[in-house]
């Protein structure tokens, strides 16, 4: 009797635990509404923001955006949105947007490389985001070869005179590390990383705490069991901080001191584990992503310091 009470109970918390696995895939790594982060505190607006955000939305509904498309190595159609620059030029910066958003929340920093910099830009929609297709959330791992994608594409469109670099916030400053770690062209000169995570592991065990006051383990592994069968990867391997070890690219990492949805702690140890040239940046009283949104005269100061130093053939802010 007492054996079967035992292995009833061992059962049923078994059943639970798959069940669980099921809702926090759909929860996160699941093609569907993400709402309930609208009324997530880590992700509210601060009211100091210093970037008229009407004007960058005015800005962006009048560009004159060309679509641009590729296949993903597993077959998915995924779409981006291309706007050359006022002059004819070599350089391109390709931008990466972050979890549950797509290529129009990258707007301010589009119009910071198209106007000031003078550079094409590319914006693509994430897999699972957007107009690109997909079922499932990557959090940077396969998108990071979706990205080697879209450098060759500009390669094959504009030759090996041209001068990418990668420009990612939040999920997209982990898409953009994951993606330095890949073997990358010369043409890529250098990666601006803004609030990323430091694995995808740390940052759900962490939201894991933080909304549902649950220990990682055991809920964690069973759903990176689950999210390696249907989305083919587990939470473990996709991991921005040894990526970011392998790169050979310039860095400049990014991150606001007051954010408590992607930990700015997580910025030291990425900062650190990168071994090639780096600049750090910590923004005073931003939140998650605001970086650029709170202090945008010391965030251009940096960035341009930064593009100045690894870029040629140009003077980024004067075009």
């Amino acid at each position: 009797m007492f054996l079967t009470v035992i292995l009833s109970i061992i059962g049923v918390l078994i059943l639970l635990l798959i069940a669980l696995s099921f809702y926090f895939y759909r929860v996160a790594v699941a093609r569907v509404s993400k709402s309930f982060l609208n009324n997530d505190p880590g992700l509210k607006l601060n009211p100091n923001i210093k970037i008229d955000l009407d004007e960058e939305r005015k800005w962006w509904s009048e560009q004159p955006f060309q679509y641009w498309e590729q296949t993903s190595g597993d077959g998915l159609k995924l779409k981006a949105y291309y706007l050359p620059a006022a002059k004819p030029t070599a350089r391109t910066a390709i931008l990466s947007h972050g979890y549950s958003g797509d290529a129009s929340i990258m707007k301010s920093f589009a119009k910071l490389y198209h106007e000031t910099y003078g550079m094409n830009v590319l914006l693509p929609d994430a897999r699972g985001h957007g107009i690109s297709e997909g079922r499932y959330i990557g959090f940077g791992w396969h998108e990071r070869l979706d990205y080697l994608q879209w450098i060759q594409l500009v390669l094959d469109r504009f030759g090996p005179q041209s001068e990418i670099i990668l420009h990612g916030v939040s999920m997209g400053g982990a898409t953009v590390m994951m993606t330095s770690g890949e073997k990358l062209p010369k043409q890529v000169k250098c990666i601006i990383e803004d609030c990323g995570y430091t694995s995808v592991m740390d940052e759900l065990s962490y939201q894991l705490k933080r909304l549902y006051h649950l220990p990682p383990f055991p809920l964690l592994q069973a759903t990176s069991l689950l999210t390696r069968i249907r989305a083919g990867y587990f939470f473990g391997e996709a991991s921005a901080i040894k990526q970011v070890q392998k790169t050979e690219k310039p860095m400049l990492f990014i991150h606001g001191d007051k954010d408590t949805f992607v930990p700015s702690s997580m910025v030291y140890p990425l900062y650190e584990s990168c071994k090639t040239s780096k600049q750090l940046l910590v923004v005073p009283d931003a939140g998650h992503g605001e970086a650029y949104l709170v202090d945008p005269e010391s965030y251009k100061r940096e960035l341009t310091a930064f593009l100045q130093k690894h870029m040629t053939g140009h003077e980024p802010g004067t075009a």
